[in-house]
């Protein structure tokens, strides 16, 4: 089982593929783990509605899905100060680890702001980035109140020395803002990344943060279309295209 041992975290990861990288982020919330891109979360006995890129790009990309950190096999700290920066802190040493220094990134669901996050902390790493139904802040605030609290509930079973005040304030730093929370739309609005959007439709995945990632993005493709069955097909041709495209000759 791969495993990269950090000072304060252990992240289980696959590799898939070879060529460019390409770092995955499921979909899950704080249960973001890689498996969720092979089943859906809410429903694990129907097919998921995405494409899954470790299987579908790995032909052309060398493809990288991860267990963020307290989701599925990956372990580790927390505290009143983490939030998205530590998620990326992750991603970068991970990637440092396995040698990639450049690396395009995707996400759907939470993974999103994750690849929000790395293109403002990190865009001289991130080449391209694919946003598939990404969350946000639009008269759901019970939605990231309620995914604190299931989070607390599991976290504090498997950790006596966490309290509760602790996850909140966690919480409070990953969902306690607006917009897609891990950035401002001012970054958005400067972020020169090659985005493609994959928008969202329900109450966690609001069609108006979505629709205004497109207003507000200076290099943004979208595809309106994308769920399976109907569009899987063109779902990955239309992501491999766009990475192909945005991948460095050099």
């Amino acid at each position: 089982m791969p495993v990269f041992t950090r000072p304060d975290a252990e992240i289980y990861y696959e590799v898939h593929g070879s060529g460019f990288p390409l770092l995955l982020f499921a979909a899950g919330g704080l249960k973001s783990q890689l498996d969720y891109w092979r089943q859906s979360p809410s429903n694990p006995s129907a097919p998921p509605p995405w494409m899954n890129p470790m299987a579908d790009l790995s032909s052309k990309l060398t493809v990288i899905g991860m267990d963020q950190r307290n989701a599925g096999k990956s372990h580790g700290l927390l505290t009143e100060t983490h939030g998205w920066h530590t998620f990326a802190s992750d991603h970068l040493a991970l990637m440092d680890h396995l040698g990639f220094r450049r690396f395009h990134v995707m996400g759907g669901c939470i993974g999103g702001s994750y690849c929000l996050s790395l293109c403002e902390l990190a865009p001289e790493r991130i080449t391209a980035a694919v946003l598939q139904n990404p969350i946000g802040f639009h008269e759901n605030r019970d939605t990231w109140d309620d995914i604190v609290t299931g989070f607390a509930k599991k976290m504090l079973a498997e950790d006596s020395s966490l309290t509760e005040a602790t996850i909140k304030k966690f919480g409070h730093n990953l969902f306690g803002g607006d917009f897609v929370f891990s950035v401002s739309r001012e970054f958005v609005r400067r972020c020169r990344t090659p985005l493609l959007l994959q928008p969202g439709t329900d109450k966690p995945h609001p069609a108006e943060t979505s629709a205004e990632i497109a207003k507000l993005a200076p290099n943004l493709e979208i595809q309106k279309d994308w769920r399976a069955p109907t569009h899987l097909a063109e779902s990955i041709r239309r992501v491999g295209e766009f990475l192909s495209r945005n991948t460095p000759t050099a």
